[in-house]
């Protein structure tokens, strides 16, 4: 019998994860790290696995990521790189993060930032109301999770631009492609939502130059990687009013260290990656179909592509 061992730094998470398992699959065998048998596991279902744990399961045949993101694991130098990868990939997606991406839109365009603020030192000022329209929302990364983020905003009445590494066509959406289109896509924008997919060529691609182009007092939001942002550069344009704020939900560590400087940084916003996630029964039932298969010696669904990162 296939055995699971979970591997997650935060401890309510590990706790979430067996009663998900218990409830949804209970046919699996589900470990944790310190019981009989663990390592013995074929199976690590992961999420930001504590350092050099997964190298100590000599027997895995699988690590699964519980998120759509894998670029967690490569934290874990441990991890043999011959062993495959697959992530957890829910249909229902694409809603959560439509929906937070729009609620942080809402926040900086109806300036709920500067009211929130104002509360804690008993200021009443009215923001300027700004119609929809004459707000640019700029989106960054235009795959299935982000174009219908984009198109979402657009319904909504923004003036929406969508920029990606090839062309893309999006009813309403002004796209962008390439390199070379960047700075054009950047420029003016009122708030930048980035949702790449985190490769080579995308790390700390939230940086100066990036923030430079953009419109004086623009904000962020941020539901890609914690890899793509350049926290110096971010705390840079903060201080000096380039970007009046950014909604951060992604971290290089999670949960975020209590000691991070993000924390207390005036104008950033965090949220403890919640934008979207996949369901409690579409974790379960994806990895129990992959344990099936790996069982069979069949082909793995939503396996990840190494090169890709994804």
């Amino acid at each position: 019998m296939i055995s699971l061992v979970l591997l997650c730094q935060d401890p309510a998470l590990t706790d979430w994860l067996a009663a998900v398992f218990a409830r949804h699959a209970p046919h699996l065998q589900v470990l944790r790290p310190d019981d009989d048998g663990a390592q013995q596991a074929q199976v690590a279902v992961c999420w930001f696995p504590p350092a050099g744990s997964l190298g100590t399961f000599t027997q895995l045949r699988l690590v699964y990521s519980v998120g759509s993101g894998v670029d967690h694991l490569a934290q874990d130098t441990s991890r043999d790189p011959s062993v495959p990868v697959c992530r957890v990939v829910d249909p229902d997606h694409t809603l959560g993060m439509s929906e937070y991406v729009h609620w942080g839109v809402l926040h900086f365009h109806r300036g709920f930032d500067q009211v929130i603020a104002g509360n804690a030192t008993q200021h009443w000022q009215r923001p300027v109301q700004r119609r929809a329209q004459a707000f640019k929302v700029g989106v960054m990364g235009l795959g299935a999770i982000g174009a219908p983020v984009a198109a979402r905003l657009a319904q909504a009445g923004y003036d929406v631009r969508g920029w990606a590494r090839t062309p893309r066509v999006i009813d309403q959406v002004q796209t962008f492609s390439g390199a070379s289109a960047l700075p054009e896509f950047l420029q003016g924008l009122d708030v930048l939502v980035n949702l790449l997919p985190l490769t080579a060529s995308t790390k700390g691609v939230l940086c100066h130059e990036v923030f430079e182009r953009m419109a004086h007092g623009s904000a962020l939001i941020n539901c890609g990687r914690g890899q793509h942002l350049n926290q110096a550069d971010l705390r840079q344009a903060l201080a000096s009013g380039q970007l009046r704020g950014a909604l951060l939900d992604v971290f290089e560590q999670e949960p975020l260290p209590a000691d991070s400087p993000l924390w207390h940084t005036p104008g950033v916003w965090v949220t403890p990656h919640m934008a979207s996630a996949a369901s409690d029964q579409c974790i379960a039932q994806q990895v129990a179909q992959n344990v099936s298969r790996l069982n069979a010696g069949q082909a793995l669904i939503n396996r990840v592509d190494p090169e890709l990162g994804y």
